[in-house]
């Protein structure tokens, strides 16, 4: 109960019109770093953080975390439209959002992924309304053993549940792996699959990848198929976003599951990225209509925007409580904070109550002004789909290579985007999944310092990813996972047929 007079005392705190209005301009500026591919809600804070050194810790965090929020919500809009994710954790909606809006059902594409959206936000800022105290304790337990085993579960989790041909899928996740170690090593300082060129020092950027694989492969699927968009509906009902509303209800069971991984995702921390991946894999085996997932189907984008929301949501909670934040976002904002003054961690409950409260009040403001913007924009957003693709084709490549230049100003990069765009067409003309290629891109370089770094710690032993609770559960459910389609086959194989009904 002390949690909740502490959360009506920040809701006085943020409920002004100040505030409101700050709140306003926050998730507008987000919408807009969302819908950019390339720019990213990371790269957007940290452009606003300057912007804010003037301002007073409370509305300066108000106005960075509202920007989060539509950033969030603003890289679905591309994702689900062109293809293009505008945000990393945005990718697994465009599995079955693109082709949602190519069949004509793109306000219900948007509508269905906005609630979704906030549904799942909602659900974040609740955790870290009433459990803050008890997650903060629990993830004091995470070492590098216990980040390395819930990286390999979310690597096994395609392989087993991802509904694809599991040796394509293990290629495709090897690949993105070989990707990820490209640059300099973080541990020995060593150069790796760099052939000489200066410009992958740095490595092999993951917006830049994700740029080629989805924006330019499917440009090039798209002229293939014609130069035009299927089924794109002419004219925009604004009925169909209550359509959209109405029918959440029956998606219910993949709702609070996405939910659940979500929060487990964004406070261990596993991050937005990989919550939508895995939600989105585990809906595919278990959800109701599982055999239409890639195909326009309506749970497939319920799952990862559920799931991403409540992550990037939920990450908050680790970088406020123990000062370890739990996704690129974050750690900007963290850095805002130690410049304000402000030491992350769990004295900043009891020293600075005003501003924490403010905070997680202004998180429930901005959910809800984020939905009612980004719902008011959906007929503008879906009727774009009507301008022909001659016009629009050309400006979706500039979008693209203007994106991947801005990752870090390099012509390279903009180079290393076609070549990926030319590895995303490959892969889907030779039916390879991309989401485990893309996952292993994001989780590749974390995952391989979590390993080194429990090696280090046990003298090379593996005995450490067992030697203790919690990370023995997670590495035998990867495990369990990984030999999923093994098992299945085996029991499909023992499992008696049923007698020809036709044969009588």
């Amino acid at each position: 109960m002390a949690d909740f007079g502490m959360l009506f005392h920040g809701f006085t705190v943020a409920f002004s019109f100040y505030h409101v209005a700050i709140i306003v301009l926050g998730v507008l500026l987000g919408i807009l770093v969302g819908v950019l591919p390339g720019l990213g809600a990371p790269n957007g804070v940290t452009l606003l953080l300057p912007l804010t050194f003037t301002m007073d810790p409370v509305s300066a965090i108000i106005l960075l975390s509202s920007m989060y929020w539509g950033a969030l919500f603003g890289g679905s809009t591309t994702s689900i439209l062109f293809n293009i994710p505008g945000e990393p954790s945005s990718v697994a909606t465009t599995f079955d959002g693109y082709p949602m809006a190519k069949q004509g059902r793109a306000t219900e594409a948007l509508a269905t992924a906005f609630f979704s959206a906030g549904l799942g936000a909602l659900v974040g800022v609740i955790v870290i309304t009433l459990l803050a105290g008890w997650i903060a304790a629990f993830a004091l337990r995470f070492s590098s053993p216990e980040f390395f085993a819930i990286y390999l579960l979310a690597f096994c989790s395609f392989i087993g549940l991802g509904g694809a041909d599991p040796m394509k899928t293990a290629i495709s996740l090897l690949t993105g792996l070989a990707f990820a170690t490209v640059g300099m090593d973080t541990v020995s300082g060593d150069l790796r699959l760099t052939f000489g060129y200066a410009d992958l020092l740095r490595g092999v950027s993951f917006l830049v990848a994700v740029i080629g694989l989805f924006g330019i492969g499917e440009l090039l699927l798209t002229v293939q198929e014609e130069l035009k968009f299927r089924g794109v509906s002419s004219r925009i009902e604004v009925r169909e976003i209550f359509t959209a509303l109405a029918r959440l209800p029956r998606y219910w069971a993949t709702f609070i599951r996405s939910a659940i991984i979500g929060v487990w995702m964004g406070i261990t921390p596993g991050g937005p990225t990989a919550a939508s991946f895995m939600s989105y894999g585990i809906g595919r085996r278990f959800g109701r209509n599982r055999a239409n997932f890639g195909r326009g189907e309506p749970e497939g984008v319920v799952a990862p925007e559920t799931a991403d929301h409540s992550a990037g949501t939920s990450a908050l909670l680790p970088m406020l409580a123990l000062g370890v934040p739990g996704s690129a976002t974050s750690a900007v904002m963290m850095g805002g904070l130690m410049i304000w003054g402000l030491q992350p961690g769990p004295l900043l409950f009891t020293e600075q109550p005003d501003f924490v409260w403010g905070l997680i009040a202004s998180m429930y403001m901005s959910n809800i002004i984020a939905v009612i913007l980004v719902l008011a924009t959906v007929p503008l957003f879906a009727s774009i789909l009507r301008i022909p693709f001659a016009i629009i084709g050309p400006i979706i490549i500039v979008v693209c290579l203007i994106g991947a230049y801005t990752v870090a100003n390099a012509t390279f990069d903009v180079w290393l985007a076609v070549a990926f765009g030319i590895v995303g067409y490959v892969f889907k003309r030779l039916d390879y999944p991309i989401a485990p290629f893309v996952l292993a891109m994001v989780l590749g370089d974390k995952a391989e310092d979590a390993f080194r770094q429990s090696m280090i710690l046990s003298d090379g032993s593996l005995s450490i990813f067992w030697s203790n609770n919690l990370v023995a559960t997670l590495m035998g459910l990867a495990i369990l996972l990984l030999l999923w389609p093994l098992i299945s086959r085996v029991f499909s194989v023992w499992q008696p047929k049923e007698p020809d009904s036709a044969a009588g």
